[in-house]
């Protein structure tokens, strides 16, 4: 699919991977929706960007929400053909840990965000793209999930984030099975250790253990690499039903 002038989604897109990708879509020409709960970051980046990019306020566990997201692309842009869905979120709790057995709240708001989240993007946004013209592969949409390597080598204490991430790859294959019929192909990114304002947070002297745990390049991800990774996974139509590490090659230890 071509980029240039078609209208797209971001959750997740005011920080981190979500606005690497808003910035990547919009200077190839899309118009782009912000969909965000951090409503200060997805103003300022709407405003930097120019007249072709719009903010929503969108909690991804209120279905209302996502779909007054959807609604709002449909409506300014003209109707929907990309989404991408990088709104999540991460705790660290073990199972049986010192103060006790796992908060059982943290672990359903996990899942909420994480998975339930991204699969309402999922569902609003393809019943949007499903009105689009084809193009000459017949392709109406491209949904583009973020899952992480956490979901085949969680750490203890990732009970719950490897729960929630496993599950989004799980789902990517029976989706593009589904939506084939319909033109629109689905994958997914399972990145390893990106430099987010999640891990932004972390002292230096962290920062730089988690980079030499990558066998190479031996850093931190940028976050404009996961958006190299969406344009392409748009622009090649044969990519579909997949999910590709973008990792450096890192295997996460147990801890």
């Amino acid at each position: 699919m071509n980029i240039q002038g078609k209208s797209a989604l971001v959750t997740g897109g005011a920080s981190g991977l979500g606005a690497a990708t808003v910035r990547m879509l919009a200077a190839r020409g899309a118009k782009v929706v912000i969909a965000d709960v951090n409503e200060k970051g997805g103003a300022e980046l709407a405003q930097e960007l120019g007249a072709n990019v719009k903010f929503a306020k969108t909690d991804v566990t209120d279905d209302t929400q996502v779909a007054a997201a959807v609604e709002t692309a449909v409506k300014a842009h003209g109707g929907l053909h990309i989404l991408v869905a990088t709104a999540g979120i991460g705790i660290a709790e073990k199972l049986l840990g010192k103060n006790g057995m796992h908060d059982l709240g943290k672990f359903v708001r996990t899942i909420q965000v994480n998975l339930i989240g991204t699969f309402d993007a999922i569902r609003h946004g393809a019943n949007a793209m499903t009105a689009n013209q084809p193009d000459e592969d017949g392709g109406r949409g491209v949904i583009v999930t973020t899952a992480s390597v956490a979901a085949y080598e969680g750490q203890i204490g990732q009970v719950a984030y490897s729960a929630s991430k496993g599950a989004i790859v799980g789902m990517t294959l029976p989706l593009a099975r589904e939506l084939a019929r319909s033109g629109i192909r689905v994958c997914t990114i399972a990145p390893g250790i990106f430099h987010t304002p999640l891990l932004g947070a972390l002292p230096e002297a962290a920062q730089q253990s988690l980079s030499q745990q990558v066998p190479f390049p031996q850093r931190l991800g940028k976050p404009p690499e996961f958006a190299a990774l969406v344009q392409h996974i748009i622009e090649n139509n044969m990519l579909n039903g997949e999910t590709i590490r973008l990792d450096g090659a890192i295997r996460m230890a147990p801890k």
